[in-house]
């Protein structure tokens, strides 16, 4: 199968995210964006705010920051969006060290937990939409062993919940029920939803 024709950097699109996964995936269905900006907001959840309205929250403060007239142009539109593990109603970190993902790990192993990405497009004339993509994922059972090679490897590393699923951690992977671009960080069904409802345009390159 032949990779989709990239999109021109004439059709002004501002990924509000520094994030390579989510450059890659939108490259995969021929976005290019005409510009990374990312937003650099205060990422502390709110006194018993659930994971799903976390991520709903933090895409849309993203795509509002960078869509203020002072960031973008009149003509942009601005994409943003946020990945958030949960295990019931708790928050897991980004981690920072490896005695954070051990811990986000052992509370994962051997039981399902739910990835959510809130996802934010504003159009030029203001309008906006918002999304948030569900998926349960249920993880194997996981050995000192294979947890202690894990974490040696340092993928962990700034990733939400201690892994990223398409590393190497998919050996640990049992099921998953919804979006696997959603997991990775960005949900393409929803996110060409989102971006031809307020009428973004994919023009092909010559």
């Amino acid at each position: 199968m032949s990779a989709a024709s990239p999109i021109h950097p004439t059709a002004a699109l501002i990924l509000a995210s520094a994030s390579a996964r989510r450059r890659d995936l939108l490259a995969q269905v021929g976005i290019i964006p005409s510009a990374i900006i990312p937003a650099d907001i205060d990422e502390t959840p709110l006194p018993a705010e659930a994971p799903r309205a976390h991520a709903l929250r933090l895409a849309r403060e993203k795509a509002a920051k960078i869509a203020s007239p002072k960031i973008a142009s009149s003509e942009s539109y601005v994409l943003a969006a946020d990945t958030v593990v949960g295990v019931g109603r708790r928050i897991l970190p980004k981690t920072e060290s490896r005695d954070q993902a051990e811990t986000c790990l052992r509370l994962m192993s051997g039981r399902g937990h739910r990835v959510y990405t809130g996802l934010c497009v504003i159009a030029p004339d203001g309008r906006q939409l918002s999304k948030v993509s569900e998926t349960r994922v249920k993880m194997k059972r996981l050995s000192d062993g294979e947890l202690s090679r894990y974490l040696d490897g340092g993928e962990w590393k700034g990733k939400a919940g201690g892994y990223a699923i398409q590393g190497s951690a998919e050996q640990f992977i049992i099921s998953i029920i919804g979006s696997y671009s959603g997991v990775v960080g960005l949900p393409l069904y929803e996110t060409l939803t989102a971006l031809t409802g307020l009428g973004f345009k994919q023009v092909a390159s010559s």
